[in-house]
């Protein structure tokens, strides 16, 4: 069980970078983004065709993150140029990117078993969890700063209220493919890293990964509360961890079996989503009945001094 538990956590790490890259477009942008289902499965179809044609790790898993930053771009033109709707740009630009990563692997799934991956100088010394929880605080951080530069707040502004940063003279366009493209690219960069470290990539790898990101993401913020950014991309990377552990001993039971992932990933996402709306409102029947309790005792108090 240990074993499970470390290996969910060191997953949810991995997955993490793609959860705060759904952070940006799901929550920052307030655009609902498909294109991650196809860049997720582009970012590791580029790393591992390049590694196994005998390129670095390093400069194959930098080619996936601009192969995401790309497909970003292509949703974010589609929907600002081409004024096409944002949930319909995403879902043409994943159709597009599932033939797209088939043409990059050239068939279905490619292996890496045998190859030099990011991982293999630290998987003898045991230290290859340590190395990622390093890359995500570091990817977190540079986010958190990134978000806090003038083009970080009008990110912000574009999705609070794009008519009001519009009337002061920002391109509401520029910064929504700019976030867009950022997305895509931390998604393209976990896809990388996920086949680097499972050994293998596959043309649908990337099937129901908006899902988990935003199970990631909404757990994240029912545990931890997203009351500022830094609290926010922190809610969604500990989500993200909280959510493989979930899955981990769900699957570990006898009711479930491991074919059973995606039908397990709705329910854990119907209950992070209803769970809140639940507790707002019995929070608010509470609230109302004890209104009542209070002006009924208030009116017979009243009664009792118009008697007297």
């Amino acid at each position: 069980m240990g074993d499970a538990i470390l290996g969910a956590i060191e997953l949810g790490l991995l997955y993490a970078i793609m959860a705060l890259g759904v952070y940006i477009t799901f929550r920052i942008l307030d655009f609902p983004d498909l294109t991650v289902d196809g860049s997720f499965a582009t970012g590791g179809a580029i790393a591992s065709v390049m590694i196994t044609h005998g390129y670095s790790p390093w400069i194959s898993t930098l080619a996936a993150i601009a192969g995401g930053l790309l497909a970003g771009a292509c949703t974010g033109l589609l929907h600002t140029k081409g004024k096409i709707n944002g949930l319909l740009s995403g879902i043409l630009m994943m159709i597009a990117l599932y033939t797209i990563n088939l043409r990059i692997l050239g068939k279905p799934n490619v292996s890496l078993r045998g190859s030099d991956t990011v991982f293999t100088p630290f998987s003898e010394s045991g230290i290859m969890m340590l190395l990622i929880i390093i890359a995500v605080i570091v990817i977190k951080i540079l986010l958190d700063s990134f978000l806090r530069t003038d083009l970080g707040l009008a990110l912000r502004a574009t999705g609070d209220n794009a008519r009001m940063i519009r009337s002061f003279g920002a391109h509401t366009d520029n910064t929504t493919i700019i976030g867009v493209s950022l997305s895509n690219g931390l998604v393209a960069l976990s896809g990388a890293l996920i086949a680097q470290q499972s050994s293998f990539a596959d043309s649908s790898m990337g099937v129901g990964m908006i899902v988990v990101g935003l199970a990631s993401v909404i757990i994240g913020e029912a545990i931890f509360g997203a009351r500022t950014v830094f609290q926010a991309t922190l809610a969604a990377v500990l989500g993200s961890i909280v959510y493989r552990i979930v899955v981990a001993i769900a699957l570990r039971l006898e009711w479930f079996e491991a074919s059973d992932l995606k039908l397990l990933t709705a329910i854990i996402v119907i209950i992070a989503l209803v769970l809140p709306t639940v507790q707002r409102s019995m929070k608010q029947r509470s609230l109302a009945k004890r209104r009542s309790a209070e002006l009924l005792a208030a009116m017979s108090q009243k009664g009792k001094e118009v008697k007297r």
